[in-house]
This record gives structure tokens, C-alpha cells and sequence, in this order.
């Protein structure tokens, strides 16, 4: 256990403020968010939780005016609300791993200068956007890279999360992008994506990458081949005025810096959706394995 994380180490103080996290609407998030109040509990700091506040935008909003202390963002969807676009910031020299350390320097200067918002240290995963289809179905058509899809496309159904449906790093950008449309397209809740591709009811949805339900359901991720989507690596964002407040949580915070990889994220979201379990003890459960939060009771 760590200092921070033990209780003999970290008195309890008064007047800490009560931190409110947020979360928006999926499962990733939902244990995310989890994670944080435990953290910050563990320190000694009260926390109200509120899950499924909107998409992107809506608990950007609830965080600049108050409502939100603390979330999950990813560096692409901060590009989102910034209004800028990877290609502003890729060159031609730059590795994939450039790529990641260039969105996230923009992200974290602009929303501190724009917002006061503070980017803390990334977690360690890369939820990006991407395509699924039923793997069958992909190889059927011959379908691997995103581009293979133009020929198919106008006899194809699509899925998306609502956001994803209307977001300029979602359907219109790749519609634009890789320069075709579907032969149909609606927004749904994101978890009933996965339960409509595999019953066929649409041939492509919107995924993210660290879905366990793409491995468990034998769905392929296609090749994003020209490099649409921005890396959407995760960070906790949290209020300037709150810092400022108390400074101390930024360390607390970044405990979860480098914690999670892509599998293990997918794990964990995996006995939720599909293991029945709730976000918050498979939170606990995992902050006490690597020895950041004391066991439960």
C-alpha cells in the first residue's frame, strides 16, 4: 500500500472538501469514475458519485460550471471539444507514439488555459474509437481495413451510439474520410450495439477498443487504414478550483497513472457487462490487488 493509500499516513483532516466525480454513459466510465472515489476516499476525502451524466459534451459543461470536480476524459474527445482535428497536429515525421504525446500536450495546455481544467497523467489506456463487424460477416465480404468497406457500404445497416452518430471524430468524419455511406444508419444506447450487430440486426456498429464483448462475441475490430481516428488515451481531468483547493489531490489522482492496459480495462468491463457484476466492487477489487485502497470489509 502506498502512502498515500494508507490511512496511519494520511490523517483525517477537517473541512476536505466533498469531491464530486462523474461519469458519462458506459461501463468503462462507470468503473473509472468508481475508481477515482475510492482513491480519494481512501485518502480521507468524501465523494458524491454520479454516474451517466450525458456524452462528452454534457459533462464538460457539468464540469465547468461546478457540477463535476473530477472525470475520465480521453485526449481525442478533448480534441473534440477543442474543435481541432489530429491531422492539425500529426506531420509526416511524427511516430504513432508522437501522435499520442502531441494530442496529449494540446489537450492539457488548452483545457487548462480555456477551462482551468487539469489533465492529470494518462492511465495507461487507449480507448479509441473503432468499426466491428461479426467476424463471419467480415470475412465473407473480404472486409478487413475500413476502406475495404466502400464497395459494400450501400448495403450495409450501421449501429452508433448516439454520440458517435453526430460527432465530427464519429460517422460524418468517416463518411467524409474514407469517402462513402451506409445504407442505413441510427444511434442507440451504446451496450444494445454489441446485442443488435450479433443478432444481425446491423452489419457494422461503432465500437471501443477496450470493450471485452468484442473478444467474447467474436466481433473483428477493421483497420482504421488511414488513420481517422485520434488516440484516445485516458486521463483524470479535474477542476482548477478544486486543486487549488487542495493540491493533494492531484497526487492521489495520479496513482492511477500507467495502471491499466487495454486487456486489463477490458477485463474488468467485461464482468460488468457480461458477468453481472456492479462497477464498484470490481473497482475495489482490483485498487486492492495493486495494493492502492486497504481491503473491504
Amino acid at each position: 500500500m502506498t502512502a498515500l493509500g494508507n490511512p496511519a499516513a494520511l490523517m483525517a483532516q477537517d473541512n476536505k472538501p466533498t469531491v464530486k466525480v462523474g461519469s458519462t454513459n458506459y461501463t468503462e466510465q462507470f468503473i473509472l469514475a468508481e475508481m477515482l472515489s475510492l482513491l480519494l476516499e481512501e485518502a480521507g476525502y468524501p465523494t458524491d458519485v454520479e454516474h451517466n451524466i450525458g456524452g462528452t459534451a454534457v459533462i464538460h459543461e457539468a464540469r465547468n460550471a461546478g457540477d463535476v470536480d473530477v472525470h475520465v476524459e480521453y485526449t481525442g474527445s478533448g480534441l473534440t471539444i477543442l474543435g481541432r482535428d489530429v491531422s492539425e497536429i500529426r506531420t509526416e515525421d511524427m511516430t504513432p507514439d508522437d501522435v499520442v504525446e502531441a494530442v496529449y500536450d494540446v489537450v492539457k495546455s488548452e483545457y487548462e488555459a480555456q477551462f482551468n481544467a487539469i489533465w492529470l497523467e494518462p492511465i495507461g489506456i487507449n480507448n479509441t474509437y473503432a468499426l466491428a463487424m461479426r467476424r463471419e460477416h467480415a470475412e465473407e465480404l473480404g472486409v478487413e481495413k475500413i476502406s475495404d468497406l466502400e464497395e459494400h457500404a450501400a448495403d450495409l445497416d450501421f449501429g452508433g451510439s448516439q454520440e458517435f452518430i453526430v460527432r465530427a471524430d464519429g460517422l460524418p468524419g468517416i463518411m467524409e474520410t474514407y469517402g462513402f455511406e451506409f445504407g442505413t444508419s441510427g444511434g442507440m444506447e451504446s451496450g444494445l450495439m454489441y446485442q443488435a450487430l450479433e443478432n444481425e440486426d446491423v452489419d457494422v456498429i461503432s465500437a471501443f477498443a477496450t470493450d471485452g464483448r468484442i473478444v467474447s462475441l467474436d466481433f473483428v475490430l477493421l483497420e482504421d487504414d488511414k488513420g481517422f481516428f485520434p488516440p484516445y488515451y485516458a486521463a483524470p481531468v479535474v477542476r482548477g478550483e478544486l486543486l487549488e483547493e487542495a493540491p493533494e489531490v492531484e497526487e492521489i489522482l495520479n496513482q492511477m497513472a500507467g495502471l491499466l492496459d487495454d486487456s486489463t480495462m477490458a477485463e474488468l468491463n467485461l464482468r460488468v457487462d457480461e458477468g453481472g457484476e456492479e462497477p464498484r466492487p470490481v473497482a475495489e477489487d482490483f485498487l486492492t490487488q495493486q495494493q492502492l485502497i486497504g481491503s473491504p470489509e
